[in-house]
């Protein structure tokens, strides 16, 4: 079976310009593979550079030494020398991404940020927003906040939006950074099936869990990022 993303040798050091550019190493020398109906846990403390992998991992940061390769079109595409159209095109129909918070455009209705990302696959405009109403209710969001921006909802009920926002397009490797932090037990429990559902139909995913429980519920396998992190 061909895994759906890999690494190697992935390397990622800031540099503070306001700082004289000073360098702080965050990881180093990361080779990951993951396979489809896979899900990778990353671990390691706070501060252990996991976020920081995940948005290597999309192409939000840029990689300081190594490659990030994602399967896309059955052709392998180097998100570490790809071009930003390119980057775009494989997160639009491959790469998904739930983020810890969530970022949209302001005075855009809930329903219409849910149904954007089926839009630009190009789904018709009632459909898409039929598909994200039924997202929506599965996450146990009130109707009577879907036609409203999220800007003024409870942290818990941002996240729901951004969970639908990040799953509803189905593409075939998921991120996702912590996505049950501001939930309760019950929309936990929906969550965990959703992953378990992306999981049965192939996806491979890599994920941050900082609840236990949940990743247990949903790993196939965990990756310590700790162990990757340079000595300063």
């Amino acid at each position: 079976m061909t895994a759906l993303l890999e690494t190697t040798q992935l390397s990622k050091t800031f540099t503070l310009h306001g700082r004289s550019g000073l360098e702080l190493p965050v990881f180093s020398g990361i080779d990951l593979s993951v396979l489809p109906g896979e899900c990778l846990a990353l671990t390691g403390h706070s501060g252990s550079g996991k976020s920081s992998l995940l948005r290597c991992l999309y192409g939000n940061y840029s990689a300081s030494a190594g490659e990030v390769r994602v399967r896309h079109d059955e052709a392998w595409v180097s998100l570490s020398h790809a071009e930003p159209r390119e980057v775009l095109e494989v997160r639009r129909r491959t790469l998904g991404y739930v983020s810890q918070f969530l970022r949209v455009i302001p005075r855009v209705s809930t329903l219409d940020i849910v149904a954007e990302p089926l839009r630009r696959l190009g789904v018709a405009a009632e459909e898409a927003r039929d598909q994200a109403a039924q997202w929506l209710a599965r996450l146990n969001l009130q109707e009577r906040l879907w036609h409203l921006p999220p800007a003024t909802f409870s942290g818990g009920e941002q996240q729901r939006v951004n969970i639908a926002h990040g799953l509803i397009a189905g593409q075939p490797v998921l991120l996702l950074d912590e996505p049950t932090a501001s939930l309760d037990a019950d929309n936990r429990a929906v969550v965990v099936d959703l992953i378990r559902a992306a999981r049965d139909r192939g996806a491979a995913i890599i994920g941050i869990f900082h609840d236990d429980e949940v990743r247990e519920a949903v790993a196939s396998r965990c990756f310590d990022v700790e162990q990757h992190r340079p000595s300063h």
